[in-house]
């Protein structure tokens, strides 16, 4: 009997302790639950069939709207134009500078209605003008030959690759039906690009439209008529660029993506496109109230993959050696909304979607905006950063091109990405946590990387230490590792400041970004991503033979 009694308590201790470890309150705050959980990482396979960014991942968006845009009464575009931006703001370079390079794509919803000044055209080259009735809300517009100076020179000295978007309209037709017919006058767009050569401005790539394909923003152009137009396109590049060792590369749509239009335009351009680009505006308009809900929604975000994996695939079975970039990103169109798309809780979303495009193989990721609208990296007033501008340069620098494919176990919460490291031999995990009342406790297993099976790398290292006991001539390596903290001020997900490791991250009285700098952590210990944060943690000791 004594014997019964004894084994059921030694059984009740057992679950209690279970349960304890793995669903706890904090005691000090009474309310913040504290879970386990693993992040497992295969290290002998990148994910998605090898996937593979560029080193120069992050990409960032310059627009052409005026003053006037507004939307849903809110003018948030102020002096943020190609036409009207300040080029001489010190936050603005050093922003830019700090990526060394950032690639920038110049373009949008106007492009298609920008002439660009040439000594060959007699008109006069004038600045948009709001008119309801026009086409897309504004007049014709013009770029001026010293403001695209202007430009060119600001970004040699910044380091930045251009990306320009041309436009695709240029002497089409709207018909009645909402379409575009016709082909592309490349004339004007010529013109801009001789003069380009001739002043010696290096050009990433040349884009041709925005947002025409599938049913199209304002109007649309068929498949097979786009596919023309960028043959067109690609022999006025190989012609411009004749003698040239690296020539600019040759970018569309830059649209929504819609599988029946892509598959048909890739099909056709199996030789004359190097980039598929494609835009996302998931969450929907700006003006909607739910769009805290479905950022912190993981099935809403998980839901957010579907074009990244139709393009992936269309491409894996096309004759195309084109790759895929996302050109333009701001999550809610219409200009984003104030205090959500430039507020510290963006950073989940965007994150998210830098992680999920990384895992299907897409090369370079542009983000609406640079600054300009409600979802800038900089404020459109101050050019002071913007959370989401600091999660981008943590990217930056720590994500490296190899992605890992990586999974997570003990809370749908924590959204979890691995590359191998920017900066070390190892590995960097990305940990997004989407609940603002439980922090999770983060072991990370590296299965099937070595004949440790799945032990956690804590666990790894532990056997190494005990080891290390038994024998003077084994040394422990890989005794720390680097953790960046990213938390909003006062716990306020809406907040516009972002703390890193308990830090505020703000610009100098001289405009200099500030430093990013980790925490050194044990590397026996596990990962704790508290309510509401962010985590990267580079872990140099990890080799994987994905990351050789």
């Amino acid at each position: 009997m004594g014997s019964s009694v004894f084994n059921l308590l030694f059984w009740c201790l057992i679950f209690w302790l279970f349960c304890y470890s793995n669903h706890k309150v904090d005691s000090q705050t009474g309310n913040v639950d504290v879970v386990q959980g693993t992040v497992f990482v295969n290290g002998t396979a990148a994910a998605s069939s090898s996937a593979k960014t560029d080193d120069d991942f992050i990409c960032a968006t310059l627009d052409w709207w005026p003053p006037d845009k507004c939307d849903y009464g809110t003018c948030s575009w102020g002096s943020a134009s190609l036409l009207n931006l300040d080029l001489n703001n010190t936050i603005l370079f050093n922003a830019i500078k700090a990526f060394s390079p950032l690639k920038i794509r110049l373009g949008g919803t106007l492009q298609d209605k920008v002439i660009y000044e040439s000594k060959y055209d007699h008109q006069p080259c004038s600045p948009f003008v709001k008119n309801p009735s026009e086409f897309l809300g504004f007049s014709q517009g013009c770029l001026p030959m010293s403001r695209w100076d202007e430009l060119n020179v600001f970004f040699k000295k910044a380091g930045a690759a251009v990306v320009f978007g041309l436009n695709a309209l240029n002497s089409r037709k709207i018909g009645s039906d909402g379409s575009a017919g016709g082909a592309w006058n490349s004339t004007n767009a010529e013109s801009l690009m001789r003069y380009t050569v001739n002043k010696g401005y290096t050009i990433h790539g040349w884009e041709l439209g925005n947002e025409l394909s599938g049913g199209g923003v304002g109007t649309r152009v068929a498949a097979d008529q786009y596919a023309s137009d960028i043959i067109s396109l690609q022999h006025i590049v190989d012609n411009i660029y004749t003698g040239f060792k690296v020539k600019p590369l040759v970018l569309a749509p830059g649209g929504f993506f819609d599988e029946n239009w892509f598959s048909e335009f890739i099909d056709k351009t199996p030789a004359s496109l190097q980039v598929v680009s494609h835009h996302i505006y998931n969450l929907g308009p700006g003006v909607d109230d739910h769009l805290i809900d479905k950022i912190l929604n993981p099935s809403y975000l998980t839901s957010g993959s579907q074009p990244f994996s139709g393009l992936q695939r269309i491409l894996q079975n096309s004759a195309s050696s084109a790759v895929s970039w996302v050109g333009e990103a701001g999550g809610a169109y219409n200009s984003g909304r104030n205090l959500v798309t430039n507020a510290f809780v963006f950073s989940f979303w965007y994150l998210d979607q830098l992680g999920m495009a990384s895992v299907y193989n897409t090369k370079t990721y542009c983000r609406q905006t640079l600054i300009g609208g409600n979802y800038g990296l900089l404020n459109t007033n101050t050019y002071v950063p913007n959370p989401d501008y600091y999660s981008a340069l943590l990217w930056h620098r720590l994500m490296g091109s190899n992605v890992l494919s990586t999974s997570f176990s003990g809370t749908t919460k924590i959204r979890a990405y691995t590359h191998c490291s920017k900066r070390s031999q190892g590995i960097t995990v990305l940990l997004i946590n989407l609940d603002g009342n439980t922090t999770v406790k983060v072991q990370v297993s590296t299965e099937n990387a070595a004949s440790h099976g799945a032990l956690t790398i804590q666990q790894q290292l532990i056997q190494k230490t005990k080891f290390a006991r038994m024998s003077r001539d084994y040394k422990v390596d890989g005794k720390t590792r680097e953790e960046y903290h990213l938390t909003a001020k006062d716990g306020d997900i809406h907040s516009q400041t972002m703390l890193l490791n308990g830090k505020i991250l703000t610009v100098n009285s001289s405009g200099e970004i500030p430093p990013l700098e980790p925490i050194n952590v044990s590397a026996q210990d596990p990962i704790t991503v508290g309510p509401f944060s962010i985590v990267f943690v580079d872990i140099p000791s990890v080799g994987l033979p994905a990351c050789a």
